[in-house]
């Protein structure tokens, strides 16, 4: 029966193939659960964004599941989805900030996570609409290659940034912004290197689960830690053994307690943030360029990953791929799934990959992740305490930032009429703090370059109309932000 919906002889691979290679993607991928909730609901960041850790976390896993299952049964393909990294960035320092400048939130009447939900939702339904109608190939063609390569570098050099800020490395300086961190000897910086230099010896030695490894390494440390450092008195740095976060926020079982009821417990309630986008105010014309970056995000992340797993898997024949409008579907379905469990946009992950790797070719891949999805909702005990203290989680995104970094060899830098807006965008993110200003400096330079350098019938008409929007965005509504 398995073999007969899956099509696992057709497929030339078998059961125990296919769920080895399930577990090895969803080891690789993991991490999201952790990040996820930490990200979504401020905490890895110091600050209160108002969404439930616990409940984001049973968002991540169910709306994970719910879309691999139907990438699995539905597309077929052996590609896991979650909640993005990116995207999920975006959400916390952009759509929440723009959101929370809506006169219905500053008065009360709405909430600015709620709105920001309502994004996801409405650019969920766009990408199902624009999926079914065929508008998506002129999203796609609107944008160059280049830019598409410099959105996924940009927010990876964001991602890292943030991550050496979350562990202590980077830290504020009045009067350069920022600096180096001197005190090395602190718990956070021990525990942070410690996790990096783990996790990128594990991906050279081509460890599968690398990422996973790192961040166990680095939470069995920080328990080491805990215990050992109140009773070290002689530490010249006993100041900063003090304040840091690994004294203050990351917190251990009471002694006795129950080992299996630290790690296991029922899922925590999904209710404080099922069903709570708000789509009225996100209908606004504030929160209008917010849909269409995470639209166009959405796009990106799936066609990329889409093409690069069935690369790597051969499944395009004579530069066709098959059922791949599916995997588009699939891929809206899981964002507004997503949105409406309480999380952001939901997308194809390119760890997709290791599990092609270990040979999984159909759905049942895909359908084996789900179910450990499903499975990581008792683990919220072990979950909370790990994405509480911000040095554990900052060496992923340092490896993920690296991972999305790597493609800029890609861009054409000999053309400066498409490196220019590429470069404005990668440097842009980090430096602006946000994902959305620095997609909007590259978008509406990209084509006034190309017109007054003659080569305007190279850009698509969507990209003039996007950079129009963008500009209008920037003089009329982003200086009341």
């Amino acid at each position: 029966m398995i073999d007969r919906i899956f099509h696992l002889s057709e497929s030339d691979t078998d059961f125990r193939t296919e769920i080895l290679a399930g577990i090895t993607t969803f080891l690789t991928m993991a991490y999201i659960i952790f990040l996820q909730p930490a990200v979504m609901s401020g905490y890895l960041f110091g600050i209160d964004t108002g969404m439930d850790f616990g409940a984001v976390m049973v968002a991540t896993c169910g709306a994970a599941a719910l879309a691999t299952f139907i990438m699995g049964l539905y597309a077929g393909y052996p590609i896991a989805q979650a909640p993005g990294m990116g995207e999920n960035f975006f959400f916390v320092f952009s759509v929440i900030p723009a959101a929370a400048a809506l006169p219905a939130v500053v008065t009360g009447a709405a909430s600015a996570w709620q709105v920001a939900l309502g994004v996801v939702f409405i650019s969920g339904i766009a990408f199902f609409l624009l999926s079914i109608t065929g508008v998506r190939e002129m999203i796609i063609n609107a944008i160059s290659p280049n830019l598409r390569i410099a959105i996924a570098v940009g927010i990876g050099m964001f991602i890292a940034f943030i991550g050496l800020q979350n562990a202590g490395v980077i830290i504020k300086d009045p009067s350069t912004g920022v600096k180096l961190n001197k005190f090395f000897t602190s718990p956070d910086l021990v525990i942070f290197f410690f996790g990096l230099l783990l996790t990128a010896t594990l991906l050279a030695r081509n460890v599968r689960a690398a990422i996973l490894w790192g961040i166990a390494g680095a939470t069995l440390l920080s328990v080491i830690l805990k215990l050992l450092l109140p009773h070290i008195y002689d530490v010249p740095q006993i100041v900063i053994i003090k304040d840091s976060m690994l004294m203050t926020r990351f917190t251990l079982p009471e002694p006795g307690t129950n080992l299996i009821s630290c790690l296991v417990d029922i899922p925590p309630s999904p209710l404080p943030t099922l069903m709570k986008m708000d789509i009225k105010h996100a209908l606004s014309l504030t929160m209008l360029p917010f849909i269409m970056i995470f639209i166009f995000m959405d796009v990106f992340d799936t066609i990329g990953t889409l093409i690069g797993v069935s690369e790597q898997a051969g499944f395009i024949k004579d530069n066709r791929l098959p059922h791949a409008n599916r995997v588009l579907l699939s891929d809206a379905a899981g964002t507004v799934a997503g949105a409406c469990m309480g999380t952001s946009t939901v997308t194809s992950f390119i760890e997709s990959t290791a599990g092609v790797e270990q040979g999984g070719r159909t759905g049942l891949t895909a359908v084996t992740v789900g179910v450990l999805f499903i499975a990581a909702l008792f683990f919220s005990p072990l979950v909370n305490m790990i994405g509480s203290y911000p040095p554990i989680t900052a060496p992923a995104l340092m490896v993920v930032g690296a991972m999305m970094f790597k493609n800029i060899v890609n861009i054409d830098w000999k053309d400066l009429s498409e490196s220019m807006p590429c470069f404005l965008i990668i440097l842009g993110i980090p430096l602006s703090y946000s994902i959305a200003d620095g997609l909007a400096l590259g978008f509406i330079c990209y084509p006034i370059i190309k017109l007054f350098s003659g080569r305007g019938g190279e850009v698509q008409w969507f990209a003039y109309v996007l950079a129009i929007v963008l500009l209008g965005y920037f003089l009329f509504v982003r200086v009341l932000v």
